[in-house]
């Protein structure tokens, strides 16, 4: 083995084998239940969502003109 080949980092770089379950619990995740659980307050109000939506509507229009 030449000294090239030993300073060359291995690609895709060796990582440890997690299983699902390991990663589920090492984050402490929970099963969605119900679709409250998927709520967030994202927009302050109602106005808010509302320009929030007239903009996303405006930058499709103009990505298809």
């Amino acid at each position: 083995m030449s000294a090239s080949e030993v300073e060359r980092p291995i690609y895709p770089p060796v990582c440890p084998r997690v299983t699902v379950e390991e990663l589920l619990a090492a984050k402490n995740a929970q099963p969605i239940r119900s679709l409250d659980d998927l709520q967030a307050d994202t927009f302050e109000s109602d106005e808010e969502l509302d320009e929030f939506l007239a903009f996303v509507r405006a930058e499709r229009q103009r990505n298809v003109a």
